[in-house]
């Protein structure tokens, strides 16, 4: 199994009330978070593309963030968590020449992972009049399978479909190196599992909660897989879940640290933007908020598997639960709301007594799918 970062822009009202540039304080912070995650052994980093989402996540200009990154990095690939390729939103031809860039500049670390927004407040600022989420399913789907033929076509062939046209044209630039970019979807549901196995791409499963989850999940995914017929130049057969994690030295001082990050605020703000989510029983509606978390509430959340949190020993059983369940991929979700240096010093602790004891691959070499599937 291997491990990520997912980062989004969180900042949260309660920082801002404190600091005056919270926003700018937040997203260099999370620069520094991939640079150490680089450092410490994590072969992933998943930035997200969201739009109007207040507090959530002010991360909406992604290409830019990892485009900085691409420089002040080495080895940790570089993963669009998402592009949104809708054309009212980004017409593909630009997503496709910015998937392009970045693998150049990422020296082929670049993965392009795609998605239809985070909701009806996200995807209704770009398609007003629209009532059914469902629509975008089509948009997504008219658009996935021409962006393997822009990389690849010497010219590409153009397109003219109900959504989107293009007359032929040369896209420019074209991948690095052989074929292109790992291709991942972000899927919600069962049946989104299915279809992106059967389109050959990875998943990016933001809505696993815990480790039982797993099992529609891989079930749904891998059998669709095995019959795969790729959009791209090859199978990206990889599951990646997401996970909050604190590590600290001390069982006491990580449940401390996870009792002062607000957790119940970032839960309650994903149900607010991410209204098509299935809504787990005990969600209130916003503005209604969870409960603050208490330690009682934090040992349950461990117990059940809903959270990474403890000593570097406790992590690391909790995370051989996940590659035991069959995760290709842990990508933890930070920062979550916790401090600068207990985010930095989670990082340090699960690079430096998880990854090494899991992550079979630690040069994180990009030849596991894509140069491969040229030989």
């Amino acid at each position: 199994m291997e491990f990520g970062l997912f980062v989004q822009g969180y900042v949260p009202e309660s920082r801002r009330r404190t600091d005056p540039e919270a926003e700018h304080h937040a997203l260099v912070e999370e620069t520094e978070y991939v640079i150490q995650a680089d450092r410490s052994g994590f072969k992933y980093v998943w930035a997200s593309e969201h739009h109007f989402l207040d507090e959530y996540s002010h991360l909406s200009a992604n290409d830019v963030f990892l485009g900085y990154l691409a420089h002040a990095t080495e080895r940790i690939h570089l993963g669009s968590g998402i592009f949104n390729p809708l054309p009212q939103v980004n017409h593909p031809v630009k997503v496709a020449e910015k998937v392009a860039m970045l693998d150049h500049l990422s020296g082929g670390r670049f993965e392009f992972g795609s998605g239809r927004g985070a909701g009806s407040h996200e995807i209704l600022g770009f398609l007003p009049g629209v009532t059914d989420m469902n629509a975008t399913k089509e948009i997504w789907e008219e658009t996935i399978a021409e962006f393997p033929k822009m990389w690849l076509q010497d010219e590409y062939q153009g397109f003219t479909g109900k959504h989107w046209t293009l007359p032929p044209r040369k896209v420019l630039p074209k991948p690095y190196g052989a074929a292109h970019p790992a291709m991942w979807y972000a899927a919600g549901s069962p049946p989104s599992y299915a279809m992106a196995g059967k389109k050959g791409l990875g998943v990016l499963g933001f809505s696993i909660q815990k480790v039982s989850d797993m099992e529609w999940a891989l079930d749904s995914y891998k059998n669709a897989v095995k019959e795969a017929e790729p959009v791209g130049g090859f199978v990206n057969d990889n599951v990646m879940v997401t996970s909050t994690a604190i590590c600290a030295e001390t069982h006491a001082k990580a449940v401390e640290v996870a009792l002062g990050g607000g957790l119940n605020y970032l839960q309650s703000l994903l149900f607010r933007y991410h209204d098509t989510f299935p809504r787990p029983d005990g969600i209130p509606q916003w503005p209604e908020l969870l409960p603050e978390y208490t330690e009682e509430i934090i040992e349950l959340l461990i117990a059940e598997e809903l959270m990474i949190c403890g000593d570097p020993d406790e992590v690391f059983r909790q995370c051989k639960r996940w590659e035991q369940a069959g995760a290709d991929q842990l990508s933890f979700g930070l920062p979550i709301g916790i401090g600068y240096e207990d985010t930095m010093n989670t990082i340090k602790l699960i690079g430096e007594h998880v990854i090494p004891k899991i992550d079979t691959d630690p040069v994180h070499r990009t030849t596991r799918f894509r140069r491969a599937a040229t030989q």
